[in-house]
């Protein structure tokens, strides 16, 4: 990083609270929980799917044991459990009718399983730009891009912070165009004291490693009736009605079923995320009100509607600073003890966004009119959810490790 960037940063530190200075005077506790969390309760659960004789979903009974649990804990009539998150839009989508000459309106700030699930199916993926504060699409925006083609518009819910569901619901009402939520940061997030499963649409989750409940990999998606899980079933299974003997694949689909072991691991880790949930609720508000006292820091802001963050990510922006510099403030952090990770990059400063699938737009049209996204592709940075799972004391050790990093850039 550039030496001398941001001089007001040694100037922020001098209006820290009294009680950081005795902090400086001794060494910082980052010994933050692990992650994954696991104890007998994942051991046991293990046991007993290998124990029952059969390992997949149809001959056992963990993956539909599961699936109650989860359809239960998130307000749904239904979930289906699968392979991937990727996997669990990927179907979802397919399930709406997306496909070849369809579009589906993604946030240009997300990661790229978001737009990549619509391209395979040979749809249009068009971002659009997001809110600067809590980093979720802004409904404007999604208005604008809305076509004769859109098949599908899909929140995805940033580090836990719900989208603003009002707007977005609305905009879904008056354009006829259905919702797909990206949930693969909200397990237990709630809008308005309702879970995403329970506003009227399907939403996808993943369970992969880092995520809030996990068992390795994984995902799953509710529904909100009967008819639209019966499709997503069949196409989750080949194409085969459950309890199909003579292979009458009644439509198209893949082999995305979850297994047995995932299964069992997913029950244990969903009977702790509301606890968890609880430590990184009462956790963000003093990390983030501590961030924000270092000069030329802002923490991801919140909407009061969303009455129940499971922050997946604590996230906060350096508002000037160059992707270079926010790079090398990454690897400082991780030097200093933080899970620390560089924010997504832009979907369509990718590779992987033009192989298929894209916009009819040069890519410089598309950051033009995505301006948050290109500067939050630039100078934000995340910090694991872990962090959120350590005490308050190591809150305030966090930011003073911060903070450290920065006047010393």
């Amino acid at each position: 990083m550039t030496r001398g960037f941001h001089p007001g940063y040694r100037a922020g530190r001098e209006s820290f609270e009294e009680g950081w200075r005795t902090m400086l005077d001794k060494e910082l506790d980052l010994d933050f929980p692990a992650w994954p969390q696991y104890d007998d309760t994942e051991r046991a659960g293990l046991v007993r799917a290998l124990e029952q004789g059969q390992w997949w979903r149809i001959g056992g009974s963990e993956v539909d044991e599961f699936e109650r649990e989860f359809a239960e804990a998130n307000g749904a009539p239904h979930a289906l459990a699968v392979t991937t998150g990727t996997h669990a839009l990927e179907l979802a989508l397919q399930v709406l009718g997306v496909g070849p000459g369809t579009e589906v309106v993604v946030p240009a700030f997300t990661f790229i399983s978001s737009s990549q699930a619509a391209q395979r199916l040979g749809a249009v993926a068009v971002p659009v730009d997001v809110d600067l504060d809590t980093y979720c699409l802004d409904p404007e925006a999604v208005a604008a891009a809305i076509t004769p083609r859109t098949a599908a518009i899909m929140p995805v819910h940033m580090a836990g912070q719900i989208c603003d569901m009002d707007a977005l619901g609305k905009l879904s009402a008056d354009s006829g165009v259905p919702l797909l939520h990206d949930a693969a940061h909200a397990h237990g997030g709630r809008w308005r004291d309702q879970g995403v499963s329970a506003l009227g649409t399907m939403a996808a989750f993943s369970f992969q490693n880092g995520k809030l409940m996990t068992a390795g990999e994984g995902g799953a998606v509710t529904f909100p009736d009967s008819e639209q899980y019966e499709t997503a079933f069949l196409r989750h299974s080949c194409g085969r009605p459950r309890t199909d003997r003579t292979y009458r694949h009644q439509t198209s689909g893949s082999n995305f079923r979850m297994n047995e072991f995932t299964a069992s691991v997913l029950r244990a880790q969903l009977a702790r995320l509301d606890g968890q949930i609880d430590t990184r609720e009462q956790r963000w508000p003093v990390l983030a009100g501590q961030l924000a006292r270092i000069t030329g820091v802002l923490p991801q802001a919140t909407d009061d509607r969303c009455t129940r963050n499971p922050h997946y990510m604590a996230m906060f922006r350096v508002p000037g600073i160059s992707e270079q510099q926010r790079n090398e403030l990454v690897d400082a952090l991780v030097a200093r003890g933080l899970p620390a990770f560089a924010a997504f990059r832009a979907i369509h400063r990718t590779k992987a966004f033009w192989e298929t699938g894209a916009p009819d737009e040069p890519v410089e049209a598309i950051a033009r009119r995505c301006p948050n996204s290109e500067a939050l592709s630039t100078d934000c940075v995340w910090l694991h959810h872990r962090t959120l799972l350590g005490t308050e004391e190591q809150m305030h050790a966090v930011a003073e490790v911060v903070s450290d990093a920065l006047a010393a850039s």
